[in-house]
This record gives structure tokens, sequence and C-alpha cells, in this order.
């Protein structure tokens, strides 16, 4: 049982500023060396082009003013769901202290190592130098230097970076180019991207990167051996090669070409699912039945399935999955042709995905749930610092959800975590590009466009946030429109939210008709339980603070249809 309904209501993104703070409280700052020649590759980007820069979304450009130095800068235009990340990856020697600088200009300019120190300014109208020090693991022998800027907050400018310190193998100058990548090929298409992958290349100090080209223009960069190339035309053809990277920035002769001429069509999962939220640890819980016969709702998001100790499964970590109230609930939703999906996670307890070992014991667990209810769904509420601010246990859980979907055929998987009222912040950026890089297949990603913030529009701000997701989708998967929304659910929060924000039935008509209207995929709301009148009675657990009619928010819900 959790101390109030609120730790439920998933306290949504850190305001801007309180993440910023939180950047700053994580930066460790080591002791520095000697200086150094600087061993970054176009550190001023005075060739005129950004290798062997890579920067996320294609967001980066060189441009001539403003400059720091010289005649050439980077500038790096984030959007709403892209911070316009542009790194660096060189050879380092283990258990070696460096010093990063750079001048930046631009609101909140990050300058880091991934996975050590950074620091941050926000000078939008002139130049500033950052520098930040760290020492290498006692194994490493590279390192991934990075800038970006923050999203929705204007275009940000970098210039003459510099990493002080002795390059990798003993400070000789790497000249080896790694080999060529081979056995390039298309692995899938839609109408708006290409789907790749080849061979791994070899290098006498290993291949760091490699560069997808469309004809001669280079299109992406990433780390592994595929690549999936979005933004492109139907019923096009495109020419594809790759080109492999060291931490020299040596690089590889092209690959062979593969020619692939996109789809002329587009679809989606097919899914779609009215699903509110039904809670029985709580908030007086209302006869399932008696709601599904008042408002014709057929599903509900059944919360939530926490970890009972050693990886294993159980309602609120105390009540059992057979035999117990939750399966007997479970039995008259079906009994009366509805049926439901099991929530894992949320914003408090012990989480299966924080707490099980390793991806397959998740999957094990997970597995547990499946095989007791038949289950044709299941969603993993991705909230809080221990899941959804810990990129390993993200990568834990879409590598157990691709197990389990690749062992259940026909189950749909959903993630569900808290969004910006731009679209997805850092975390769930990061969140979708990991489900597109381990090929976890989600079928829907749900934000919840609540606890913004004190934000008042509430259908604005849901819609806004909606199309950032879209805008991410997109982007990452390489979806036109409508593939994107059918790969999308909302799920609101009736009445007063914790920060006091008011959805009334009005606006939430409003949401589903926008979701109708733009065929997403699921919509649910936060809770079945609150969905009962209690004007100016706050935000508590077993009604929804405003004026109402029982059941209304449902019987809106029960209204989506895709």
């Amino acid at each position: 049982m959790r101390t109030s309904f609120l730790v439920r209501s998933r306290r949504r993104l850190l305001a801007l500023l309180g993440t910023v703070a939180l950047a700053v409280a994580g930066a460790v700052a080591l002791p520095g060396t000697a200086q150094a020649a600087n061993i970054l590759t176009n550190p001023g980007f005075e060739s005129g082009s950004l290798s062997p820069w890579s920067c996320t979304g294609n967001l980066g450009s060189v441009v001539s003013s403003p400059v720091h130095g010289g005649s050439k800068a980077l500038a790096g235009a984030p959007s709403s769901s892209d911070n316009a990340q542009c790194t660096q990856t060189v050879a380092v020697q283990p258990n070696t202290a460096y010093t990063l600088s750079g001048w930046v200009r631009g609101s909140y300019v990050y300058l880091g190592v991934d996975g050590g120190a950074s620091t941050w300014t926000t000078s939008p109208s002139a130049y500033s130098q950052l520098t930040v020090s760290f020492t290498t693991g006692a194994a490493q022998t590279s390192a991934k230097i990075y800038v970006h800027g923050w999203y929705a907050q204007g275009t940000y400018y970098a210039d003459d970076i510099s990493l002080d310190g002795p390059g990798g193998g003993g400070g000789g100058g790497d000249t080896q180019a790694p080999t060529a990548p081979t056995n390039l090929t298309s692995t899938g298409k839609t109408s708006s991207s290409v789907s790749l992958s080849w061979g791994a290349s070899t290098d006498n100090t290993g291949v760091t990167a490699y560069d997808v080209y469309s004809g001669s223009n280079q299109v992406l960069s990433v780390s592994g051996t595929s690549a999936t190339v979005g933004g492109l035309a139907a019923s096009t053809s495109y020419t594809f090669t790759v080109k492999a990277r060291d931490a020299a920035g040596n690089t590889s002769a092209a690959s062979n070409a593969v020619s692939v001429t996109t789809s002329a069509g587009s679809g989606g999962t097919g899914f779609k699912q009215a699903a509110p939220y039904l809670y029985l640890g709580w908030g007086d819980p209302p006869s399932a039945t008696s709601v599904m016969s008042s408002t014709g709702i057929k599903w509900f998001t059944m919360a939530f399935m926490l970890d009972s100790g050693g990886c294993n499964p159980a309602w609120d970590s105390s009540r059992p999955l057979a035999g117990g109230t939750d399966q007997t609930v479970i039995n008259q939703i079906r009994s009366a042709g509805g049926d439901v999906v099991p929530s894992f996670g949320g914003w408090q307890g012990s989480k299966l995905g924080a707490n099980c070992s390793s991806a397959s014991a998740l999957a094990g667990a997970l597995q547990k749930v499946i095989d007791a209810y038949s289950l044709k769904a299941i969603d993993m509420d991705i909230e809080n610092t221990d899941e959804f601010e810990n990129e390993a246990v993200q990568a834990r859980i879409l590598t157990a959800l691709k197990t389990v979907k690749a062992n259940n055929p026909g189950l749909k998987t959903i993630v569900t975590f808290g969004t910006s009222t731009t679209g997805p912040t850092y975390y769930g950026n990061r969140l979708i590009e990991q489900a597109n890089s381990l090929g976890a297949n989600i079928d829907v990603f749900t934000i919840m466009p609540f606890d913004f913030g004190g934000g008042s529009d509430m259908y604005g701000n849901t819609v806004n946030a909606t199309e950032g997701l879209k805008a991410k989708l997109k982007s990452t998967f390489g979806w036109d429109d409508a593939t994107a929304y059918a790969h999308i659910g909302i799920s609101g929060m009736n009445g007063l939210s914790d920060q006091q924000e008011n959805t009334t039935p009005a606006i939430w008509t409003s949401i589903r008709d926008w979701a109708n209207s733009h065929h997403i995929a699921r919509l649910a709301y936060w809770a079945v339980n609150r969905d009962r009148p209690c004007a100016g009675g706050g935000v508590v657990s077993n009604c929804s603070g405003i004026s109402q009619n029982n059941w209304q928010f449902t019987s809106i819900t029960a209204g989506f249809t895709g």
C-alpha cells in the first residue's frame, strides 16, 4: 500500500531548471593534467564540415557566424524532441587525466564526456568557456566527447573545443584506417525509411563509428552494424554505402552499394485500446462490471504489478497472481466481455524492472503474469529514478519486452512514461532510441501528459506533447505521420492533478476526439477510482476533485476507437 495516491500519479519530468541543477550536481571534478596537444580532430570546425563529429537528428551544421575563433563554428538546432547532441570519439590512455574545454553560446549548453563528467552554462548572447576534467578508467581506451543544447531552447553554438591529454596508443599517431564494411544489405523498408545491416570492420585500435551515406551525403552515424535511415520519400530509389571510422578519425573505404526503393504506403500496429486504470489497492475500488455496464468500457489497465522479492511478481508486491481479489475481478471483467492489461511498475514500490538482476530474469517474471492470465497485452509504466532515469534499467526492460514478444506471438507491448509539454525529454528520448537500437518492437509508446508544473491548458499541452512524441518516433524509426500516430498512447489524469491542473470532462472529450481523428493506438487515464464527483474535494484517491457525473470520464474514454 502506498502512503498516498499521489505516489502512483507519477510526478512527471522535473522542470527545466531542476533538471539542469541535477546535471550540475552530477558533474564530478577530477584532477587535471598538464597541458598537452589537443587530441580532437576538427576542434574549431575550420574544415567547413562536421566530420568526424556526428550530430543527432542531422541537427548540426557548420556556420560562419557567430564564431569564437577562426572563421567557422558549430551550430546545433535542438527541437522539442532532440537536444542536437554532437559527439566525437577519440582514443585515450587508461588511468589518465584529461581536461575538456570549449567555447559555447546559447541557452543551456552542455559539454561533457559520455558516461562521465559534464558542465553547462546559459550564455545566450556571448561565447563563454566551459571546462571539465576527468580521469579515464583502468581499461578505457576511447572517450566520446559531446556538446548539446536543450529541448526547444533555440540554436546553440560551439567552437574551439579542446581535449588536452595524451592520445591513445601511447601517444603515437594512428594513421591506419579500418577495413571497409562488408555485405551491406537492406533488411526492411517502409514508405519513409530503409533499414540496413552490414558486416563489421576491423581496425588496429578499434572501430568507433559507422557513417551511413545516401549517395554522397552522410545521413547517419551509428556505433553498431545496423541502422534505419528515415525521412525518405515514398516510392523513391536510394543508394546507400557505409564507411567505418576509428577514434583517430581514420575512415575506411566505402562498403558495397545497395539500392532500395521505398514502399508506396505505410501502416501501424492495428492495435486500438481504450483502457482506463483500475487500482484495487486504494481509493474505494468500484465494481468493474458495474462500471462496464454503465459506460460501455471493455478494457481496464490493472495496476500495479510489482516485485514480491526475488524477482517474483505480485499485485502491489503482496497480493498473489492466483486465487486473490485481482484474479476474481479479472475473471468478472472477462465474463462481462471485457479484458485487462496489467501495468508493471508505476511511481513507487519495489519494481521488477529495477530489482530483477537481468533482462532474462525480468522476462521470466513477465512470463509468469502472461501465463497466469493468458494476456493479450502488457504495459510497462516506467517512472522515477530507479527505472525511467536509469538507462541500464531502461535497456533491461526493453530487452525483456523484446523476449516475451518473441515468445508470445500476438502479444502487444506498451511502455508508459512522463513527458514535457512539448514532447519527450532526455530520458523519454533515450527510451525511444534504446527501443530502436535494441529492436524491441514496442507496439505503443504512451505518454502521461499531466503534472507539467502548473500548466493550465491541458488540451493544448496534451496535443503539443503528443505531437512532440510523434516527431521523435518519426526521426528515430523513419516512420511517416500515420505510422507514428498508430504507435502512440495518451494516459491522462481526470479532474485535478497533483499540481492542480484541471482536466474537465469537456477537455477530456476534446482530447479523445483529437486522439480519434489522429488514429492513435491507446487512450487511458488515472483512474477509474477517481471517476466520481467531489467538487472542492481536492486531490484525493476516490474522486476527481471537481463537479462531474459518476463514471463520466470512463464513458468518454469508451468512445475512443482510434
